[in-house]
């Protein structure tokens, strides 16, 4: 099956404030306006992914209207940028994605702001998969080919071959826990829950319009009342507020039917963690992670992250060390997940702190001119 020529609009999602990664990734600057792999930020190695590429339109992004003044600063001033006034997850922002489009046979290909694919070329090739079912208004995801049993992510159980790499999708499974995801990896095709789409405009709104009706008129309000300032759309905020918070895997991807998925191994990663970056990144001879700031001197498979502190670590092994501000985290490598619980109560101290100076709420950010 050969794809017609389609225009294709990237569409990145980019309201995330995850603290996965704090404390250097903040609700106030979340991973995605971070440089955590590369000299360039999350956001902007998202960017470069499709600059290139023939029939590809102008990027979209759907960012928080607190976090515009990053978007303003790692961006190049072409892209339509949709500042969402309050976050009501991914199902409502790509249907905002999706209004902003003139073409109803535009094809969408929405991406998380702060993934990494080291091989784009592979990434490439599986949206060329996915084109011709696109044409024909079945919504797409990729799926990644798993590395072991996952216990972070969702999986998607593949059926049928429904063009060259390109499978029915028989079901979503939520993240398991260590025992299913063995057994799910034990019976094949099964693949991770990538987070990347591809489907018309007029397929998606389809899809919601049957089965969010509530959520599309919400979204379709808040479109409708948008105010437009050079390349910034800032929706009506009332609107969208009204609209259920629903992710798209729950709210279209579950429910529809025509549903396939691309199976790809292109050196993808969310950059869950401390855990995950160490994995990923470079290592030195010992299995050290260090972006330079520390001395390390007997030490094995540690990472050190320091915009501040000079940091020393001898005789230990397998700890991660992150150092920004006045906040320091130390927390023994395999069991990052446990920062979360540290920016929690970092946040619940400063809220204190804040009551208790009588200090005003912080104000959102500005919206940049042109």
């Amino acid at each position: 099956m050969t794809a017609p020529v389609q225009t294709v609009t990237p569409v990145i999602l980019s309201g995330g404030s995850g603290t996965r990664l704090w404390p250097l990734s903040r609700p106030e600057r979340p991973k995605q306006f971070l440089a955590l792999t590369a000299e360039e930020t999350m956001l902007q190695l998202t960017l470069a992914r499709t600059a290139t590429q023939e029939n590809y339109s102008t990027p979209i992004i759907v960012a928080s209207k607190a976090h515009a003044a990053l978007v303003e600063a790692q961006t190049g001033g072409e892209e339509l940028v949709i500042l969402e006034p309050l976050p009501r997850n991914t199902a409502p922002a790509i249907g905002l994605a999706a209004l902003a489009v003139d073409d109803p046979a535009t094809v969408l290909l929405v991406m998380p702001s702060d993934h990494v694919i080291a091989d784009v070329s592979r990434f490439h090739d599986a949206i060329r998969k996915a084109l011709p079912l696109v044409a024909d208004g079945w919504l797409v995801t990729m799926g990644i080919t798993p590395e072991g049993p996952a216990t972070g992510y969702g999986y998607i159980a593949l059926g049928d071959a429904l063009g060259e790499g390109v499978q029915r999708v028989e079901r979503f499974v939520e993240k398991p826990d260590r025992a299913k995801a063995e057994a799910l990896l034990a019976a094949g095709n099964h693949v991770w829950n990538a987070g990347i789409f591809l489907f018309r405009v007029d397929a998606y709104l389809a899809a919601l319009d049957r089965f969010q009706p509530e959520m599309l008129a919400a979204v379709r309000a808040a479109s409708d009342g948008a105010v437009r300032t050079g390349r910034w759309l800032s929706p009506d905020a009332a609107a969208f507020a009204a609209s259920p918070s629903n992710s798209i895997d729950y709210a279209v991807m579950e429910q529809a039917d025509r549903i396939a998925c691309v199976p790809v191994d292109m050196g993808w990663s969310d950059v869950g963690g401390w855990d995950m970056l160490h994995s990923i990144a470079d290592q030195d001879a010992a299995g050290n992670v260090s972006d330079g700031s520390a001395t390390l001197i007997d030490a094995h498979g540690c990472l050190v992250r320091s915009d501040g502190p000079r940091i020393s670590i001898v005789g230990l092994d397998d700890i991660i060390v992150v150092a920004t501000g006045n906040d320091v985290v130390i927390v023994p490598r395999g069991q990052s997940q446990l920062v979360q619980k540290a920016a929690e109560s970092a946040s619940i101290r400063l809220r204190a702190e804040q009551a208790q100076d009588g200090l005003p709420p912080v104000p959102a950010a500005p919206v940049p001119t042109d």
